[in-house]
């Protein structure tokens, strides 16, 4: 058993975890998936799967937390990394924050201070293997520190942007900041 300071307060561990989503689990199809970066930038990307996975590549171990109570410990994660993928774009200064559009419709966003932290990525592999589509692959996104409504599933558009757009559940009252160490679940 681990150390009970590893476990955000009010979660358990669990080695095996759930699919929890809109309840639609998109397509996908290696030949026509792109993958674009666009809003305050110089130089917006769209890239093909290939080209998405010949980035230059992160690894990070991390634990996973879910809103709704259980976590999962010590997931290998591959994928890239948020600077890279904002440096390429050549970002502006005047760029803030991050929106993320999935496949499903759902989005969310972040401060770029949190998407620049070295556990952050793109991900689309996990514990050595694709990312299942089940759990957001091709890529998701991966945000540790936060729960995991704040790890969007299926991603395939990230929109840099000067003011920041409240995503899916945080229009419908769920904490923007999604802290489990502080139990930050709701805004009200």
């Amino acid at each position: 058993m681990a150390e009970p300071r590893r476990l955000p307060p009010g979660q358990r561990n669990v080695r095996k975890w759930p699919r929890l989503d809109l309840g639609i689990v998109p397509r996908f199809d290696p030949k026509t998936w792109d993958f674009r970066v666009d809003g305050e930038v110089d130089a917006p990307l769209r890239l093909t799967y290939e080209e998405f996975l010949g980035l230059p590549k992160a690894t990070v171990s991390t634990d996973f937390h879910c809103v709704t109570g259980w976590t999962t410990y010590d997931n290998a994660w591959e994928g890239v990394s948020i600077r890279e993928l904002a440096d390429r774009a050549r970002i502006r200064p005047s760029a803030r924050f991050a929106t993320f559009t999935c496949a499903d419709g759902y989005t969310t966003s972040h401060p770029l201070p949190v998407l620049y932290d070295a556990d952050v990525m793109m991900a689309y592999r996990w514990d050595g293997n694709p990312l299942p589509l089940e759990h957001g692959g091709p890529v998701r996104l991966l945000v540790p520190k936060r729960y995991a409504y704040k790890s969007a599933k299926w991603v395939r558009q990230v929109t840099f942007t000067a003011e920041e757009q409240l995503g899916y559940w945080e229009v419908r009252g769920y904490s923007n900041t999604a802290d489990p160490w502080t139990e930050d679940r709701y805004s009200f």
